[in-house]
């Protein structure tokens, strides 16, 4: 689709009928054009830009990767972004604006409309990942003294301008006391007052809260937007559902990366120092938890040399201590980020682990203790390594469980450094237990 959207595109930009043109993008999404100019050279970039309307062109830039918009703000001049900039919502503005050099931006506000630079202003001013840096200013709130007669008008007059307008919000002495549905103010008696069609119970949250625990508040309480307050309860911003899916994808791909020991600002453009950067440390971390590994084999040495068969059924107790690890691993971090999980609260599942490392191991170990017994010939190789998995998977459920949820409790993040952990103390473990058994054994497998 992109590849055969960018030559119709390239074809395009030839033209010199600026409504043709127009017209031709609305047949398409916008985020789909928005793909595209990521492709675009510069000259071909500012084509685009000279064909395309102010209005169109916002749209599609809002939605642009960070580096498009970037290169295509500096093709332009300042007086062009800011006309481009009036035709954008203040939440999408300000995360273009916090990309761009503190004098260009400053310049840009100063040129802009006093009702669009305070705004920007002050969201600038937040946290790009709090509830401050991701809401908008664009919303409905109303007094609920008003009748529904009045609130029908003023939901015509201002209800363009906004960025929700199915929601309501509803103010008492300028403070946020609840939230009015638009399906029941259009069912309601023009007589009637907003009060009577408004929900008190409102969620909403301050403006220093983390991105992650609001969309964490939008999954549980299935809105389609949160208001922000300050701490007198005074309504500062609303957070629209489309910034919080982003959020919650930019969450899980940071969680994803970091569990692989990989930063989540690295991509497959990123430069090769820039890659070296961000890996070579962890990788160093990993190279002194396999010498640790390393050591424990060693202390066996004279028994391996003894017992040859027993350094080709290692890897398959390492391996499958590291796999189950990692199966616990992913739920738990899962929980953690759900906020499902607290080890003080939810200490009971340690036994749930316990019991689950036992009953795999069992039926793990007596399949792989069966295939080396033909294999070998030796009933009492196939019973250490019977034995062996049955610890190796109780060690990796329990290190699995109860590492992330340590790392937690100490401020440290269990998706970046818990993976390690885990894995060193299902190989260390693991070949401890299965040697150690093979020592105590030994008259009976040599």
């Amino acid at each position: 689709m992109t590849g055969k959207l960018y030559q119709k595109l390239v074809k395009n930009l030839t033209t010199k009928e600026t409504k043709k043109f127009n017209a031709w993008l609305e047949e398409f999404h916008s985020i789909d054009i928005a793909e595209v100019l990521s492709e675009l050279s510069d000259k071909e970039l500012l084509q685009f830009y000279e064909l395309t309307n102010y209005e169109n062109m916002a749209i599609i830039l809002e939605q642009a990767e960070e580096k498009t918009q970037v290169r295509l703000l500096r093709l332009i001049e300042l007086e062009d972004e800011t006309k481009l900039f009036s035709q954008m919502s203040t939440d999408n503005l300000t995360d273009i604006m916090g990309n761009l050099p503190f004098k260009e931006r400053k310049e840009l506000l100063n040129r802009m409309k006093n009702n669009k630079s305070g705004p920007v202003s002050n969201l600038l001013g937040y946290d790009t990942e709090s509830a401050g840096g991701l809401m908008t200013t664009e919303y409905i709130a109303l007094n609920e003294g008003l009748t529904i007669a009045q609130v029908l008008n003023k939901i015509k007059t201002i209800g363009i301008t906004t960025e929700v307008i199915d929601t309501i919000y509803v103010l008492n002495d300028n403070k946020l006391v609840g939230i009015a549905d638009l399906r029941n103010i259009l069912a309601a008696d023009e007589k009637s007052l907003l009060r009577d069609v408004t929900d008190y119970n409102v969620v909403s949250v301050l403006p220093n809260d983390d991105q992650e625990e609001i969309s964490l508040l939008v999954a549980k309480y299935d809105l389609t937007a949160i208001p922000v307050v300050n701490r007198k309860d005074q309504l500062l911003g609303i957070i629209t559902v489309d910034d919080i899916i982003d959020v919650i994808e930019t969450e899980n791909t940071e969680d994803m990366f970091r569990m692989v020991g990989v930063s989540e600002e690295e991509s497959v453009h990123s430069s090769l120092k820039n890659s070296i950067k961000k890996r070579l440390p962890w990788l160093i971390i990993n190279l002194a938890t396999a010498f640790l590994a390393s050591f424990t084999v060693g202390l066996f040495e004279d028994i391996i040399a003894q017992v040859v068969a027993l350094a080709a059924a290692m890897p398959i107790v390492a391996g499958m201590g590291g796999n189950a690890g990692t199966q616990t691993l992913s739920v738990v971090i899962r929980g953690i980020a759900l906020g499902e999980i607290d080890l003080r609260e939810n200490w009971r599942f340690v036994f749930k682990e316990i019991g689950l490392g036992l009953i795999n191991g069992a039926v793990t170990g007596l399949l792989t203790g069966i295939i080396l017994y033909f294999q070998y010939g030796n009933p009492y190789l196939g019973l250490i390594i019977f034995l062996a998995m049955i610890g190796n998977l109780l060690i990796a459920g329990l290190a699995g469980f109860l590492i992330p949820l340590f790392l937690e409790l100490i401020g440290v993040d269990p998706a970046l450094a818990s993976a390690i952990f885990v894995t060193t103390a299902t190989d260390v473990f693991g070949f401890f237990i299965f040697l150690g058994l093979a020592k105590m054994m030994l008259g009976f497998i040599s």
